[in-house]
């Protein structure tokens, strides 16, 4: 029977040594029992381009998707807000597949929609707007030319402003809007979807135009790891050891 586990919203970075053993531990156990591992976004705190492999942990991270690709669990990622800089140099170290967002699939005989989540969001106009800026390719053309430590200054700055502004604005902001999610449902032929990005675990059932959708939120690993497994008999949420 295949079995594919989906994970989103870790942060890995150094000041969070538990959880990252914890995922080095997911890797080594769950998800080599698997057929595929699915990535979707946030898998790092922040990429700020591949030529950050050089960093000690990044490759850590990477050495370690490496090592399951290579024991035969195909791994598959889709890119968060925060680890978007993501390119070819990454998915070489990692034996990741890089897959386009939104990503429409079939998982153990049922199509699925796989994204990150962020677009789903669309109340957050300024978010939106913001995302657009920094998914050109003007942008991202003149990001990647700065020094790498430059970038990693400004993307600080970013983060920064990024906490303050999660103070300030409702919960309700922040997460999904129903009528973007029903309408991603519909133009992708009414699937199954899966994402992460709002830190809200939970399986949620839309009725559109008649069709009943499951929706799938993963959850993030500040407390603990986890994970969603879907397999014949559909998915179920499964929770890591706390670290």
């Amino acid at each position: 029977m295949p079995v594919a586990l989906f994970i989103s919203d870790l942060h890995l970075c150094p000041t969070r040594p538990a959880i990252v053993g914890l995922f080095q531990d997911f890797l080594t156990r769950q998800a080599r029992q698997a057929d595929a591992l699915y990535v979707l976004g946030d898998l790092f705190e922040y990429w700020a381009g591949d030529d950050s492999l050089g960093d000690t942990f990044n490759a850590a991270v990477c050495a370690a998707l490496k090592d399951l690709s290579d024991q035969g669990t195909r791994v598959r990622f889709i890119a968060g807000n925060r680890d978007f800089l993501t390119d070819a140099g990454f998915a070489r170290a990692s034996g990741a597949e890089i897959l386009a967002e939104p990503t429409l699939t079939g998982i153990a005989g049922t199509a699925t929609l796989l994204l990150h989540g962020d677009t789903l969001c669309s109340d957050d106009a300024a978010y939106q707007d913001f995302r657009r800026e920094v998914r050109s390719p003007a942008w991202r053309t003149s990001f990647l030319s700065q020094p790498l430590a430059a970038r990693k200054a400004q993307i600080e700055t970013l983060r920064r402003r990024s906490e303050h502004e999660k103070q300030i604005k409702s919960a309700a902001i922040m997460d999904v809007n129903a009528s973007t999610v029903s309408e991603v449902l519909r133009s992708h032929g009414y699937p199954r979807l899966i994402h992460g990005h709002t830190h809200r675990p939970a399986h949620h059932t839309h009725d559109v135009d008649g069709h009943l959708c499951e929706r799938w939120v993963l959850g993030d690993w500040y407390a603990t790891g986890n994970y969603l497994r879907c397999d014949e008999s559909g998915c179920r949420y499964l929770t890591l050891p706390t670290p």
